[in-house]
């Protein structure tokens, strides 16, 4: 699903302190009792830095994405990929999923089966409500990026309000990595209500672990003067 391109999530007290912190110093300090353990340097000007906190439930992980401009989001999925947590950044907005899913996403259900639909709630801090449908599919296709082999998913999603009014869609593919329980943005489209759709790519280019070159970094390196000469600029979730 749509873990990789949307914002979403219970918070650390230090999450806030921990995320402002290394747009100046260029380099990523996750809170206190998390660790990192991954950074993916990807299309459209990039980085993520992807950790895991001991405080939070067994398979829960953290991203925190960084731009040019420093960082923008913050999000926590479970187990089964299921947004649970997110923050957007400039002006600070908590999202949440909503209890009780009519139809959870379930990462599980994707692999044993090939496909997964869901449908759930998400309510923001500003007390935004939306519902969210969608699904995954396997294409059966593998690829290889940076010696890591991922498998190709279709996806698309609607979120509207209450009332069925839509406010942003989505199709097009990721990666997941059936070890590591995650997506990773690919070549997609993205309509933001109005009705017409903008092609974004944001897949991966590099992975890179504790000990190697870039590790931790808050710098993008893939696309960045595209991104700021090119006008609308695409979503920052």
């Amino acid at each position: 699903m749509i873990r990789a391109l949307l914002p979403l999530l219970p918070v650390l007290p230090c999450v806030a302190i921990g995320f402002a912190t290394p747009a100046v110093a260029g380099s990523f300090t996750p809170p206190e009792g998390c660790t990192t353990f991954m950074t993916v340097q990807a299309k459209g000007c990039r980085v993520s830095n992807h950790y895991k906190c001991t405080a939070n439930a067994p398979g829960d992980q953290w991203r925190a994405d960084f731009d040019q401009e420093g960082p923008f989001f913050l999000s926590r999925i479970d187990y089964e990929a299921q947004w649970v947590e997110s923050f957007e950044i400039d002006p600070t907005v908590r999202q949440t999923l909503d209890p009780n899913p009519s139809d959870p996403a379930s990462f599980s259900d994707l692999l044993a089966q090939g496909r997964d639909d869901y449908i759930f709630g998400l309510s923001d801090d500003t007390g935004e409500r939306t519902r969210v449908r969608g699904g995954d599919r396997l294409t059966g296709r593998q690829v290889v990026i940076d010696g890591i082999t991922l498998q190709e998913t279709e996806f698309n999603y609607t979120e509207t309000d209450l009332s069925g009014n839509v406010l942003r869609r989505s199709r097009g593919n990721e990666y997941i990595h059936p070890e590591w329980r995650m997506f990773f943005s690919g070549p997609s489209e993205w309509d933001g209500g109005e009705g017409s759709f903008l092609p974004l790519d944001g897949s991966p280019v590099q992975f890179i672990f504790p000990g190697e070159p870039g590790f931790a970094s808050t710098q993008p390196l893939f696309d960045c003067d595209a991104v700021m000469s090119s006008l609308p600029l695409p979503p920052k979730s």
